[in-house]
């Protein structure tokens, strides 16, 4: 575990996922990282970059063995590494593995291949830095996550259930996502927690795969769902003779509006059929499957669950990291590809984000629509740097700008039902910690305009 004593700054990105297999090579943000570093290799600044963890997506190759990897890696990505060997040539660049990457931490030869691009591999589960008296804890995060734990570090063979969510998911669908009308299937790796993929498919499917007259027909249906369940209901209480005004009222109502309401009831009673019957349906095969999944539970057949709490597992290991090691009051991973900063007992945690893009469920406010997956950019970079105050240390993130991609990539029917509910981008403000671990937010120019 290394440990270094200066009072450098320090500037920290993790989760860049670069590499894998066909449309998984591909990086959205491959102009923004090396505008990054291309600033680092002129700043004046006693600086260190630290790479946390999956710069590269070393388990999304699955045609490509142990040191084979990075070579395709160099092939693909010439430019970055050149820029890499630049900016190590001002500063300090340092890079830890991931779960995605974690052959890096399994072979030798990755140090001296990195080496020469002015890149320090380190291969150990973190390191440590001194900021004016206080020790700043990094890495990746990944062994606080049970799903993608590595049980043997360094063992090349290491395989988690991650890992094979990732080459048997990702992999495939990075070589299949140019097969669709469009190619948003590599974006699979951008779905967090992963047991939303089934339903983030399923949105897909309905709002771009889908036939559009077949897409459009049901609309209708869908919006005016949770309407026809309620006529449903109140038809089942005039059918059973507990209570029929309800639904005489409302066919009088339609009734005398014409035509046209005549042709409103006539569409409203087919729903209102079909609801029934889906109520009729729905009803015993849920409690079917609850007690399906009650007994599977009961013989352990699934051991782990797919995702896991993305801060309690954080929040705890830091909190025992501050208690046992004197001085330390600060950790920073990534991995949940969530950019944020929260004070827990003794000192403050960090999450470095991802540069993947992100995807933001919101589901819909009327009727049975799928939920649209907003994708946003939230590129950014954490900088540690010593504060103002005597003996603290402030932690600011930098946004890296870049266009949404929301434009591009939803259809007018997803914009249309996501128009005021966009994602808040906002990144933390600043943050400054003391040595006894004392936290405090400072409100940045940004979140006051």
């Amino acid at each position: 575990m290394g440990t270094k004593s200066n009072n450098r700054t320090y500037y920290v990105i993790s989760d860049l996922h670069i590499g894998g297999d066909e449309q998984l090579k591909e990086i959205d943000f491959l102009d923004e990282l090396i505008d990054f570093l291309t600033e680092l290799e002129t700043t004046d600044e006693d600086a260190e970059l630290i790479i946390n963890g999956d710069a590269f997506g070393l388990w999304e190759f699955t045609e490509l063995e142990g040191i084979e990897k990075f070579e395709m890696l160099e092939e693909t990505y010439p430019s970055l590494f050149e820029q890499f060997k630049s900016t190590g040539k001002n500063i300090d660049i340092t890079l830890l593995p991931g779960n995605h990457d974690h052959e890096l931490a399994a072979y030798e030869e990755y140090v001296d291949r990195l080496e020469k691009y002015n890149i320090n591999l380190v291969q150990e589960r973190s390191v440590k830095r001194t900021l004016d008296g206080q020790v700043i804890h990094f890495e990746h995060g990944h062994q606080q996550d049970p799903n993608n734990k590595v049980e043997d570090w360094g063992n090349p063979h290491a395989s988690p259930l991650g890992y094979y969510y990732n080459t048997l998911v990702t992999s495939r669908a990075g070589q299949l996502s140019d097969r669709g009308k469009f190619n948003w299937l590599k974006d699979v790796q951008a779905v967090t927690p992963t047991e939303r993929v089934p339903v983030w498919l399923f949105s897909k499917y309905f709002y771009r795969e889908m036939n559009p007259l077949l897409r459009y027909s049901l609309f209708p249906f869908l919006l005016l769902f949770n309407i026809s369940v309620l006529l449903a209901v109140l038809s089942g209480l005039d059918i059973m003779g507990i209570w029929s005004m309800p639904i005489e009222e409302i066919e009088s109502l339609f009734v005398s509006l014409g035509r046209p309401g005549t042709a409103v009831w006539t569409f409203l009673t087919v729903n209102i059929i079909i609801a029934g019957l889906i109520l009729l349906v729905g009803i015993p095969l849920y409690f079917l499957r609850r007690d399906i999944r009650k007994t599977v539970n009961r013989f352990g057949v699934f051991e782990t669950e797919l995702t896991v709490d993305p801060e309690r597992p954080y929040q705890d290991y830091a909190e025992e990291l501050f208690t046992n090691e004197e001085h330390t009051t600060l950790f920073c991973y990534g991995h949940t590809h969530r950019p944020g900063v929260q004070s827990v007992d003794g000192g403050m945690i960090v999450n470095s984000g991802t540069w993947l893009k992100r995807l933001h469920r919101r589901d819909g406010i009327i009727g049975i629509l799928p939920p649209v997956f907003y994708p946003s950019y939230q590129l950014s970079t954490v900088r540690i740097s010593s504060a103002e105050q005597a003996d603290a240390i402030a932690v600011d993130f930098i946004e890296v700008q870049k266009p949404s991609p929301a434009t591009e990539e939803l259809t007018w029917t997803e914009r249309f039902f996501t128009v005021g509910r966009e994602p808040d981008l906002h990144l933390p403000d600043r943050r400054v910690i003391d040595q006894e671990g004392d936290c405090k937010q400072i409100r940045t120019v940004r979140d006051s305009e």
